[in-house]
């Protein structure tokens, strides 16, 4: 037995298929030796039993050598796969079935394989580590289909660890008929969050480069006061631009920056991903 998969008998049935089920739902699967779709099916319901981790049980049960219990689930043909919740069935199928089809029919009864991703965010944000949360964040709105709820929390943690510029173009591709109160309140936040970021040292050495946009010691030092403001893609096209003009700039200093920026945030973010390709496409 294990937390996700066991077998029963006369000694734990009650146990495993009426009191476990108020606590998760129990998928019970009746099989036989001599069923060969049984053994197509059987391991596919281990697979998807193992990928909730606990959230599910997978109850198998030889319908030979307890036909007792076979009998009282009124189990005709095999195989049989019932789903109990809070003590009584509440869906099935008899005979084989494609994965989706299964899929299918356990979704009402469980929780989204993305729910797991954003409570862990939840706990980091409610600690005030926003920069923590942002990694589980975008995972679980890609895995939503970027559902409403899972955006808003992610532009949130995303103005919070000062990406602005990934904010305003998440809030940028919002449905006009979604933009509700919490659209309106993260616009208001992430206002006033650049306001915050434009500090009178980024200003003055914006306007040093606008006067002499081929300084690249100016850029340099933009950069490094974009990355403080958390204003990365602005910080990142300053240093691949440098990096463009003179591979070698400042020493090495410059590739060093772009290389401790992208490093800074974090495995598998996108703006990373995408400044690590460019800097790649410039040194091969």
């Amino acid at each position: 037995m294990t937390d996700y998969i066991v077998n029963i008998d006369e000694t734990n049935a009650a146990a495993m298929l009426i009191d476990e089920s108020h606590k998760r739902p129990v998928l019970v699967d009746f099989w036989a030796d001599w069923c060969a779709p049984c053994k197509t099916l059987m391991p596919m319901l281990e697979k998807i039993a193992q990928e909730y981790k606990g959230a599910l049980l997978l109850a198998k049960v030889n319908a030979d050598e307890q036909a007792m219990i076979a009998q009282q689930f009124g189990v005709r043909s095999l195989p049989t796969v019932v789903v109990m919740l809070n003590g009584q069935p509440v869906d099935g199928f008899a005979g084989a079935q494609p994965e989706s089809a299964v899929r299918q029919m356990l979704e009402p009864y469980l929780p989204s394989a993305w729910d797991g991703l954003l409570q862990m965010a939840q706990e980091a944000m409610e600690q005030g580590d926003f920069a923590s949360a942002l990694t589980p964040l975008r995972q679980a709105w890609e895995e939503s289909g970027q559902k409403l709820e899972v955006t808003w929390l992610y532009v949130r943690a995303l103005i919070e660890s000062k990406r602005l510029e990934e904010a305003e173009q998440l809030l940028d591709g919002i449905r006009l008929a979604d933009q509700d109160a919490n659209y309106e309140q993260l616009r208001a936040l992430l206002e006033i969050r650049r306001e915050a970021a434009r500090s009178p040292e980024v200003e003055a050495l914006e306007k040093q480069l606008a006067e002499n946009p081929d300084d690249l010691d100016v850029r340099h030092q933009l950069a490094v006061q974009c990355t403080d403001a958390g204003m990365f893609k602005d910080a990142l096209e300053h240093l691949i631009t440098i990096l463009r003009k003179d591979l070698n700039h400042a020493d090495g200093a410059t590739k060093k920056a772009l290389l401790d920026t992208i490093a800074s945030l974090g495995k598998g973010d996108p703006l990373a991903a995408e400044y690590q390709r460019k800097l790649y496409s410039l040194l091969y």
